[in-house]
């Protein structure tokens, strides 16, 4: 059998990165299956959006491996990365949503979605606004194609922002507090968008203050503090029966405002 066929989409063994003094993730491994959702969550500094953010090298581990489909990547003393080109490829592969939606503004909802597949993969200008207008129809802004970001709603933004990662078809797309400057009314739309994508098979990480969205969407929920794996497993078990104290601590915080299920409360 085709290695690739069974073996994790993305494959994290032993992280570690460090600025100056501070270790932020210490020791980090984790596997995601090809069209599996992990949800990575915790309290903030814990290393969440770092470890996002060294799976699609924006930040460069200081040790450890971290493999995407086929490319894989090692790090620590002799190792060297790959050339501008060889990481603009990758990177491409991995798309990747943030905390603020970081489109331009003088730039139309459809010309944002066109620009990667225009300027990266060179695409025929009629190949790349078919593509960016079939996206913009998937997250349901079809109407919004010639609006400027200045007259779309933060829930809008984001979803412009989504359209415009997958534009370059990605192999797997990374989530970084995708709602968290978010108005809360805004916020379901946007969850909406990631909850079709996760129906499709599109393998996400996503990292998550929704502890109720996470253990709805995610496969599997990764709970990290201190830079370290503190507890993982599936995501309802592990949102309704934490095991660990730290875990149990953290998502009492969210069972009190009525966010998540109460422990024990496994629904079907």
């Amino acid at each position: 059998m085709d290695p690739s066929v069974t073996q994790p989409k993305i494959e994290i063994a032993h992280l570690a990165k460090s600025f100056g003094s501070h270790a932020v993730l210490r020791d980090v491994s984790l596997a995601v299956p090809t069209g599996g959702v992990v949800a990575l969550i915790g309290p903030s500094g814990s290393g969440k959006s770092t470890l996002l953010r060294c799976i699609n090298l924006l930040v460069v581990p200081d040790a450890g491996e971290v493999r995407v489909g086929s490319d894989e990547f090692r790090f620590g003393p002799g190792t060297r990365l790959p050339g501008t080109q060889a990481l603009a490829r990758f990177r491409a592969k991995t798309g990747m949503v943030f905390q603020h939606f970081n489109l331009f503004p003088h730039l139309t909802a459809l010309a944002n979605v066109m620009e990667g597949p225009l300027t990266v993969q060179r695409l025929k200008r009629p190949e790349a606004e078919a593509r960016a207008r079939a996206l913009l129809a998937k997250v349901g802004l079809a109407d919004k194609a010639e609006q400027y970001p200045s007259r779309l709603s933060g829930g809008q933004k984001q979803r412009v922002a989504i359209a415009r990662a997958l534009a370059m078809e990605p192999a797997v797309m990374l989530f970084d507090e995708a709602t968290s400057a978010l108005d809360p009314e805004l916020v379901g739309e946007v969850l909406g968008v990631m909850r079709a994508l996760a129906a499709d098979g599109m393998t996400m990480v996503i990292v998550t203050h929704e502890i109720a969205f996470a253990r709805e969407v995610a496969d599997r929920v990764v709970f990290l503090r201190d830079g370290i794996v503190v507890e993982e497993g599936p995501a309802r078990t592990l949102i309704d029966a934490p095991q660990h104290p730290d875990t149990k601590a953290f998502l009492a915080h969210f069972h009190r405002r009525g966010d998540a299920p109460a422990a024990g409360a496994l629904a079907p």
